[in-house]
């Protein structure tokens, strides 16, 4: 096996790889206007400390299948993009500057177009364009100084944004906010009120290998979103709500850390399932919370949303909570909003 660097002129160079196994697999591309870097994944923050604004690390061979997640730290200015569980690529970006703040949040990919012109802003081109909401807010590749100086989108650069733009389809999740944990390895048997059994397991691990033999295009992304505040659950499918309805929440009065948890897939017997999970903090100056497998206990669902959310259990499920209430319309950027596929473009 080879991995690939390419050059400023766009031809390959081709090196032996430092190690023989895929998690020690050197990076499959890197890139700052013609810049290659070098990265082993088992040193993914060390390589993420050295990149310069421009500059990203795209790794595929990692997990070549699986649903795609996004998450977006406003304060180290950098995306990471994960597949299955996996982070398969980091890229420094530019998000909105004071007075056009990037809104923090979940959001789903609404609208792709890689040739996209801005309504807003008359003929600002914005390339291999993503929509997070419907009133101007998107990925797009873009100009990165090194520090927020967008109208509220998030820039990335022109090769990672074609690559990603690849990577991803429509309900594609992405979770904006100031700062996140290196993602953990967490494991539970309950996932809200419904115990994982090895037979359950089994059940999974079958569905878990015929997921990752299909097109991954004929698979939906789910993401299950929790609100302490309202006691309720959404189970976004594609962007678009497909069950909803409330949940009982163990001691309600004691906050949520703010956590993400990536579906990895099945574990041992004894594990259940097995996420990566990644603690975020929602404003500047709040502490990144501990990714908590304990969070996973203290939700129940009805059994009938039980049910929508177990029938759609697969690797690269989103699952998150938060204290905030549930919403579909954009707030000021110091509130964590739940965005969904509602609404019209502006």
């Amino acid at each position: 096996m080879f991995s690939r660097l390419f050059s400023l002129t766009g031809m390959p160079m081709t090196f032996e790889p430092l190690f023989p196994t895929r998690r020690a697999a050197l990076a499959g591309l890197a890139g700052l206007a013609g810049t290659a870097l070098l990265a082993r994944p088992g040193l993914a923050t060390a390589a993420e400390r050295a990149l310069k604004p421009g500059q990203f690390i795209w790794q595929p061979e990692l997990q070549k299948r699986g649903a795609t997640s996004i998450i977006v730290s406003i304060g180290a200015q950098m995306m990471h993009v994960h597949r299955r569980g996996v982070r398969i690529g980091v890229s420094t970006v530019s998000t909105g500057k004071t007075g056009h703040d990037t809104p923090t949040g979940v959001f789903t990919i609404l609208q792709k177009n890689k040739d996209h012109v801005s309504n807003i802003y008359e003929g600002a081109e914005m390339p291999f364009m993503q929509r997070l909401t419907w009133t101007g807010i998107a990925l797009h590749a873009g100009n990165l100084p090194g520090y927020p100086a967008s109208h509220g989108c998030v820039r990335m650069p022109l090769d990672f944004a074609e690559l990603l733009f690849g990577a991803t389809r429509l309900g594609t999740p992405v979770v904006v906010a100031s700062a996140f944990s290196e993602p953990e390895p967490v494991s539970s048997p309950n996932f809200v009120g419904e115990f994982y059994s090895a037979k359950a397991l089994a059940g999974l691990r079958r569905a878990e290998r015929s997921y990752l033999s299909d097109d991954p295009e004929d698979r939906p992304v789910t993401s299950v979103l929790v609100s302490r505040q309202d006691s309720r659950a959404i189970v976004l499918q594609n962007g678009d709500i497909v069950a909803e309805g409330p949940v009982e929440i163990a001691e309600p009065d004691r906050p949520f850390p703010s956590n993400v948890f990536v579906l990895s897939g099945a574990g041992s017997d004894e594990e259940g399932l097995r996420w990566e999970a990644i603690g975020y903090s929602e404003g500047s100056d709040a502490q990144v919370s501990v990714p908590d497998s304990l969070t996973l206990d203290r939700i129940k669902a009805p059994a009938d949303l039980a049910a929508a959310i177990a029938k759609r259990v697969a690797p690269g499920m989103l699952f998150v909570v938060t204290d905030d209430p549930l919403a579909t319309d954009t707030r000021s950027a110091s509130d964590f909003v739940v965005m969904t596929a509602e609404g019209e473009e502006e």
